[in-house]
């Protein structure tokens, strides 16, 4: 069976096995999937291309978040573009593992299986927010929904990235952007299923795995809100910024 067929149909559809075995395979397959995704999203690239390249620890600087925001406002756009690009690709891996055994079919711009590669996107979320490797102290999971977003349902997620874009040019709160565009991803979802496949319920998994989501980036996000209502969250800038020295009285927390 070539990658292609494998990834259409699913490796456990393709054995011809037992009723017993089948739903022993889907529980094993399931949780080996999780734990991948997990430990995948517990890769955190801002802490490893910080390392790497300028000798440092991203930790130490602005905000101390490691995430694409610091990055930025500490290392500038190219190590911010690494990044993004490695918590991109650490997503993608994470869903790719669980659609090798579920599968992953796209129809009208949506993937629409039971919902196993939605649960292997929340989990490498959760990789990245709670990071076995790092103390459990990671980023806020944004760009980790984004590109689950983007793999899973490309449409909506074209619709929240621009929705995103005009939120943060006119308030220029990064955090604000997040917060909304990820509440409106289970309701966008679900819209998009109704419109599309003419009144057809969205899958139970994929609502609970894009509601659970929505509601774990507001947390994430509870001391940003609360600073925006206070005016005192720091507003996103994209000037080239010379390396800082640690600065212990940052009041904002990054985003990712």
């Amino acid at each position: 069976m070539n990658l292609f067929k494998l990834l259409n149909e699913g490796l456990i559809y393709s054995l011809h096995v037992e009723e017993w075995q089948f739903y022993v395979l889907i529980a094993a397959f399931l949780i080996f999937g999780i734990a991948a995704a997990y430990l995948l999203g517990s890769i955190n690239s801002a802490i490893i291309i910080s390392r790497l390249i300028y000798r440092d620890d991203i930790r130490r600087h602005g905000s101390g978040n490691a995430g694409t925001t610091n990055m930025l406002r500490t290392y500038g756009k190219g190590a911010a573009v690494l990044t993004l690009l490695g918590d991109m690709v650490k997503t993608a891996l994470a869903i790719l593992v669980m659609a090798v055994f579920f599968g992953f079919r796209y129809n009208m711009g949506i993937s629409l299986n039971e919902g196993y590669c939605y649960i292997a996107g929340l989990f490498a979320v959760l990789g990245h927010v709670f990071p076995i490797y790092y103390g459990f102290k990671g980023g806020k999971g944004v760009l980790c929904t984004a590109t689950m977003a983007l793999v899973l349902t490309p449409i909506i997620f074209l619709i929240l990235l621009l929705l995103f874009i005009a939120i943060v040019a006119v308030s220029k709160y990064v955090s604000l952007g997040s917060v909304s565009v990820a509440v409106l991803y289970p309701i966008m979802v679900t819209s998009y299923v109704k419109l599309v496949f003419g009144g057809m319920p969205t899958p139970g998994l994929i609502t609970l795995c894009t509601i659970l989501l929505a509601i774990f980036i507001v947390w994430c996000h509870r001391h940003n809100l609360q600073r925006i209502s206070d005016r005192t969250e720091s507003k996103i800038s994209f000037k080239k910024k010379a390396i800082p020295a640690p600065a212990e009285d940052e009041k904002s927390e990054d985003d990712e």
